[in-house]
Parts: structure tokens; C-alpha cells; sequence
């Protein structure tokens, strides 16, 4: 059985472009990482972008075994 973890990693502001940015990349490694290394596994994730378009976040889902 496993219990599952979720979580809302921001994004950097997006002002002329949607694009993902190297500190976008580099706070998802750290953040999976750092999950990894507490015995969590990526199970889902979703970009979710705001309104007004310019700010968003992934809602990321991690689960291990049950302990």
C-alpha cells in the first residue's frame, strides 16, 4: 500500500514568454531530489498556469510505500 505526498512548486514569473526558465529546471531538480532522497517517488505532476497567465506552478505528487 502506498501513501501518497502533494505538493505546489511556483514557477518564476512569466512576462513575455511561457517558457520555462533554467531556474524553473534547477528548483524542479532540486525539489525532486531532496523528495528522492526522503524515500518519495514522483507519481504525477501538472502544470497549472494562473488567470492571468503570467505566474503558474506544477502541483506535483510523490507517494512511497506505506510505512
Amino acid at each position: 500500500m502506498y501513501e501518497y505526498f502533494t505538493e505546489i512548486l511556483w514557477v518564476g514569473a512569466k512576462l513575455w514568454s511561457d517558457k520555462a526558465s533554467e531556474r524553473d529546471a534547477e528548483d524542479l531538480d532540486a525539489l525532486l531530489n531532496q523528495r528522492a532522497a526522503e524515500g518519495w517517488e514522483l507519481a504525477t505532476y501538472n502544470y497549472m498556469a494562473t488567470s492571468t497567465q503570467i505566474k503558474g506552478a506544477f502541483i506535483i505528487t510523490f507517494k512511497r510505500e506505506k510505512q
